[in-house]
Formats: C-alpha cells, structure tokens, sequence
C-alpha cells in the first residue's frame, strides 16, 4: 500500500475518531494546497472552489462536486452550448418542415400548383395597385394641367387645386411603397415555394431509397424461404 493510501486511510479513521457524535453526517475529501488529500466534516472556504467529493459514512463516494471553471472554460463551455442549442433548434425545424411538406403535398407537382395559386394572386394585387397608380398619375397630369392653363391666362391657381395636387402625389408615394412590397412579397413567396420543392425532392429521394431497401430485404427473404439450402 502506498504512503498516499496509508494517509488518506489515517484521515479517514482520524475524522471518524475526531467525531464519534456525528457518524451520521456526511464526510468531505478535498485536497488542500500542499496536495494532499483530506477527510473532514466540511470543506474549508478556499478550497471550495477547487471541487471535493462526499462521502457516506462507510467512506464511499456519494457525489462528486466538480472544480469552479475558470472564465475561459466557463466561455467555451457557453459557447459550446450555444452550438448544440442552435443545431438542436435547427434539427427541429427541418422535422417540423419535413412533416408538414409530407402532410399537404403527395408530389412535386402539388407544390408547383400551390405556388402558382399564390403567386396568381399576388400578382393580380400587383396589377391592381399598377393601375391604380396610373390612374392617380393621370389625375396629377390632369391638375397640372388645369394650372397650366391658368397661369397662362394669368389667373392664380386656386389653393385647392394645389392641395389635390399634393395629396395625389402623397397617395402615388404610398401606392409606390405598396407596389415594392407585394413585388418583393412575390420574390419571397416564390423562392419560399422553390425550397420546399427541392426539401420534398429530397424526401422523395429517402422514401424510395427506403422502398428499394424494404423490397430487397423482402425478396431475399422470400428467397431464403423458397431455397431451405441457403
């Protein structure tokens, strides 16, 4: 038996000895900062931080308490949780994806339909605020005109007159905005549909590879079956 063992046993016997009143409680072996090993009824402060173990009262090992990391480990650790958070979340997302491609499409072809039902009517929007813009653009022209003609006439064009101008042009900037968006909205709505064409592709892919596993495994059953031999 080593010198080590022998001074961790003596520890050991002495702390039972040093409190025969507290057999009951719980014992703690810790290191102290000449490195060796000490059994006590409690940890001291300072050495806390560096992680103990308790013990039962037959000395054996009921919980390891693990040493204070240091702000570096303690950064890595974070950041490895971070990682395993962010692939978790993303592996959810893609089942969730999977599931619900699988739950409204049978084909490509679905997917290809459904986008064209919701770019259908996107687009019709798009036209309708197009003409509607045109349709504010000519009333502009119409009241620059008016203008025209009276400052021509040496007339003042009438405050009204002006202020419909303004308001117009107001609504035109509007209706411009709205157009931009239903434009981008199109953009989105038809790349979104072409990621889940390609996911279902995949998909599709991974079932008939599964069939075509199934239906070998299958027929070498058969097989096996058919010929006792083999």
């Amino acid at each position: 038996m080593s010198t080590r063992t022998n001074t961790v046993s003596a520890l050991f016997v002495t702390a039972m000895l040093v409190a025969p009143g507290s057999l009951a409680a719980n014992l703690y072996r810790y290191t102290n900062s000449q490195g060796v090993t000490v059994v006590d009824y409690q940890v001291p402060v300072e050495y806390v931080s560096k992680g103990y173990e308790i013990l039962n009262t037959e000395g054996m090992v009921v919980r390891v308490v693990p040493r204070e990391l240091t702000e570096e480990e303690k950064k890595v650790r974070n950041a490895q949780q971070e990682l395993e958070a962010a692939a978790s979340a993303e592996e959810q997302r893609l089942r969730d994806w999977d599931e619900s491609l699988l739950l409204r499409y049978s084909t490509v072809a679905d997917i290809e339909a459904a986008q064209e039902r919701a770019l259908r009517d996107l687009r019709i929007r798009l036209s309708i605020l197009k003409s509607n813009k045109r349709s504010l653009k000519q009333q502009v022209e119409n009241y620059q005109a008016q203008a025209a003609d009276l400052e021509r006439s040496g007339r003042e064009v009438d405050v009204a007159r002006i202020s419909a101008i303004e308001d117009i042009q107001a609504e035109m900037e509007s209706t411009d905005r709205s157009i931009a968006d239903r434009a981008k909205e199109i953009e989105d709505v038809s790349a979104a549909y072409q990621r889940d064409i390609e996911r279902f592709g995949m998909l599709l892919e991974v079932v008939e590879l599964r069939q075509t596993l199934l239906a070998r495994q299958q027929a070498e059953r058969e097989a096996e079956t058919a010929d006792p031999r083999r």
